[in-house]
């Protein structure tokens, strides 16, 4: 993992009995990679903020840098 921002990804979990061990937000079962394809296919934070309210901009900021690693 990338060690300039462990704060920030220790928002991600990666779990072998939950989502199939598949990189989480940290108290979701929403994959990394879903937020990542969301925003690579144009969706902006705040709508991801929107659709999923139960996350903050930390948690898609923390997919990012997982996503950079």
């Amino acid at each position: 993992m990338n060690t300039m921002n462990p704060e920030l990804l220790s928002r991600i979990s990666i779990d072998p009995n939950i989502c199939f061990g598949k990189p989480c937000i940290k108290g979701h079962r929403i994959w990394v990679s879903l937020i990542l394809d969301f925003l690579a296919s144009g969706m902006t934070i705040p709508e991801l903020l929107e659709d999923y309210s139960g996350l903050k901009a930390a948690d898609i900021y923390a997919c990012i840098a997982y996503g950079q690693d």
